[in-house]
């Protein structure tokens, strides 16, 4: 039987219309969360994905589409989610993320500011409006996605790091600064990073396949994780929504400032 620990808690999944956010928003709804979701794609893509989410759990999944880039729209929408939710969300993650990788010199300042706006600005601007009414309430998870790039670089991705860098350190610093409110009782408030190294997902696909070769499919994500990833085994979207739902229970209310790598020893090297 599912435990639905989550019942009665509204939560906010950004970037959640595909991928590794669809995957967390269906995770949340499976303990019992009513789930907003927030993301790019066609009116389809989107009516699928509230689809999923609500076949995951109690149903009531509402998209906002706010565009990230602009703070003024987030404001918008974090209005609208305290309406929606009764007073304000429970949990908030935060894993809207854009890439452009080129060397330094060759990075469009319009593609640095969307990934910095996106990937770390965008994360101030929701937790500004919602941890407040978490510390009211003396619950409250915030679920940063960063990014083994958060911990380590890697050449020709510049703003992506230094956004992944940047979530960690706000993480950090929002987590001692709410680490007292609540109690043990109530769960307290906790900020965390989780920081994933490979995940399957479709845009990885064609790396995949041109590392193929003559063998199998198999044989082209050995080839594509020994360069970084020691397992050689990708993480699976469900498993980073495992992981989130698991620092949502109140047990884990001494989880927090962490960013916890998901990247099969990447970083222990």
């Amino acid at each position: 039987m599912t435990d639905r620990f989550l019942e009665g808690r509204n939560a906010l999944v950004t970037g959640s219309t595909s991928g590794i956010g669809l995957a967390i928003a269906q995770a949340l709804a499976t303990a019992g969360a009513k789930v907003a979701i927030n993301g790019l794609g066609s009116a389809e893509q989107i009516e699928s994905a509230i689809a999923d989410v609500d076949a995951a759990g109690i149903g009531g999944t509402k998209h906002f589409g706010a565009d990230l880039r602009h703070p003024d729209a987030i404001e918008t929408m974090m209005t609208e989610l305290a309406t929606w939710s009764g007073g304000g969300i429970d949990i908030l993650v935060n894993n809207a993320g854009i890439q452009h990788a080129v060397p330094l010199h060759q990075m469009p300042v319009a593609k640095w500011n969307d990934i910095i706006a996106i990937n770390l600005s965008s994360a101030f601007h929701t937790m500004r409006a919602a941890m407040p009414a978490m510390a009211e309430r003396g619950y409250g998870r915030v679920i940063n996605v960063a990014s083994v790039h958060g911990l380590v670089a890697s050449k020709d991705k510049a703003p992506y790091v230094a956004s992944k860098f940047g979530i960690v350190g706000l993480s950090k610093v929002a987590a001692l600064e709410y680490a007292a409110q609540g109690s043990r009782d109530s769960g307290g408030i906790t900020v965390n990073c989780i920081c994933p190294g490979w995940v399957e997902t479709p845009l990885i696909e064609p790396q995949i396949e041109s590392r193929i070769g003559g063998g199998t499919r198999d044989d082209g994500v050995r080839a594509l994780l020994s360069e970084k990833q020691p397992s050689l085994r990708m993480t699976l979207p469900a498993e980073i929504g495992a992981l989130a739902v698991f620092l949502c229970r109140r047990e884990a209310h001494n989880i927090t400032g962490a960013a916890m790598p998901v990247d099969g020893g990447w970083t222990a090297q």
